[in-house]
């Protein structure tokens, strides 16, 4: 930080700041950076100086717009790394498991992104939700409508939010309606790439929906796609419920596991986001850690579907470490909130006999799941030349609260009535590049 930096400002944020430069799981409080009354300095957005209120204030040109959070708890942006666009009206779905719950109700209502107006329509509630919710980077699936990835990028262009999704590629054991082919899955996905990616905030992400629901040859028109753009994300689904394991198995029987089947097409590596992996064996946690790939619980919906108990400290075994993502996974999730993702998280791991506490939850979904899609140069920290999307957070917006937080002694304490009370009432503000953007909805 220099005075020549400050004086080019245009904006600041004023606040309690929280952010996290490790994970606090391995660094404990080396990891945390705390600052009681501190002032995030930006210029177009982007964070040029981070420090103590009372220092940094009068070094701001007087043409700064000083934004006054102060008492009020900043948090980089909430990350959701696995969510599906057009699942907006299936959440509450009442079924039996995941097979029976995606053809009784989410194929049923991905075919309507067919509609442009429709796919519009969806997009800008889906937004409004993210946003309201303090989610200001999403990793997204479309439906397999090319229409929907463009009405995703266009309201994502709009609200300059840096955002990645992809067209979901499925030629398989779907609705007609819902179904391309390889040719073009391919050429589609090819076409979406080229017109978005990499424009402004947007990223792509190449989205075979998962094995059961893809050929061999789509598969392998998924690899060359990757191949193709090496800085395109993967996203796909793996080991989520025991019967679609069962069925995975049976159509790639060539395949040891599930995890080799993305291994064998090329969609196995440091930029795949395999959601769920609930059902892991030893050998394909250690291949995993071995090729970086990322490994997105999705708490909520894994309870909603009776899919299992994500092992979170087997994941993050010493000798053979596993990428964590966490996620709200909706439609099959519950709750847009990243806060209730990280409450059921934490009972999830409850469960399984580990305790997870308030800062490695907060660092989870901020700069643990920036790490995880690769992304942690550009959000999820202050720390300079990061991009300035965050959170205001008020661990007294509701009476019930408020009323805990009467007790309350510390910062942990303060976290964790946040992830375990809190939802979008406790987000009092979204920034998104230094500008103001919590919708505020009608009743």
């Amino acid at each position: 930080m220099t005075v020549n930096d400050i004086s080019r400002a245009d904006t600041a944020l004023r606040g309690r700041l929280l952010w996290f430069v490790e994970s606090p799981e391995e660094h404990g409080a080396a990891a945390v950076r705390h600052i009681e009354d501190g002032l995030l300095v930006l210029k177009a957005g982007q964070i040029i100086a981070v420090g103590e209120t009372n220092a940094l204030q009068p070094l701001l040109p007087a043409a700064a717009k000083v934004r006054d959070h102060a008492g009020k708890l900043i948090v980089p942006g909430f990350i959701d790394p696995h969510i599906h666009l057009p699942q907006t009206q299936v959440v509450a779905s009442w079924a039996a498991q995941l097979l029976d719950w995606l053809n009784t109700y989410t194929f049923v209502e991905e075919q309507k992104y067919a509609d442009p107006a429709h796919a519009a329509w969806g997009a800008a509630f889906f937004f409004d939700e993210l946003l309201s919710n303090g989610t200001t980077t999403a990793v997204a699936f479309c439906s397999v409508h090319s229409t929907s990835a463009e009405a995703f990028f266009a309201e994502s262009e709009r609200r300059n939010t840096r955002m990645a999704a992809g067209k979901v590629m499925m030629d398989r054991y779907a609705p007609d309606a819902l179904t391309d082919t390889p040719r073009t899955g391919y050429d589609e996905s090819k076409a979406l790439i080229g017109r978005w990616h990499g424009r402004g905030r947007q990223l792509y992400a190449i989205a075979p929906r998962f094995a059961i629901t893809s050929t061999p040859e789509q598969l392998e028109a998924a690899g060359t796609l990757s191949r193709e753009h090496p800085d395109c994300l993967v996203e796909t689904h793996v080991s989520e419920n025991l019967e679609e394991i069962a069925t995975a198995k049976r159509l790639y029987p060539d395949c040891a596991d599930y995890t080799a089947i993305y291994e064998k097409y090329g969609l196995f590596g440091r930029k795949s986001l395999m959601g769920h992996a609930i059902h892991l064996s030893e050998s394909e946690r250690q291949r995993f850690s071995d090729a970086g790939a990322v490994a997105v619980h999705c708490p909520t919906s894994n309870l909603f579907l009776g899919s299992g108990l994500f092992d979170w400290e087997a994941a993050r075994d010493s000798r053979r470490p596993v990428h964590i993502g966490v996620a709200t996974d909706i439609g099959g999730g519950t709750s847009y909130s990243m806060l209730q993702t990280m409450n059921e998280a934490y009972k999830v791991q409850q469960l399984r006999g580990h305790r997870l506490d308030a800062f490695a939850l907060f660092h989870a979904m901020t700069r643990g799941n920036a790490v995880a899609i690769g992304l942690d140069h550009l959000i999820g920290s202050f720390e300079p030349g990061h991009e300035c999307d965050a959170v205001v957070l008020d661990a007294r917006a509701t009476p019930a609260m408020s009323h805990r937080m009467e007790t309350v002694t510390t910062l942990a304490e303060e976290l964790f009535v946040l992830v375990t009370m809190g939802d979008d009432r406790a987000v009092e503000e979204t920034y998104v590049m230094g500008e103001a953007r919590k919708p505020r909805k009608r009743a």
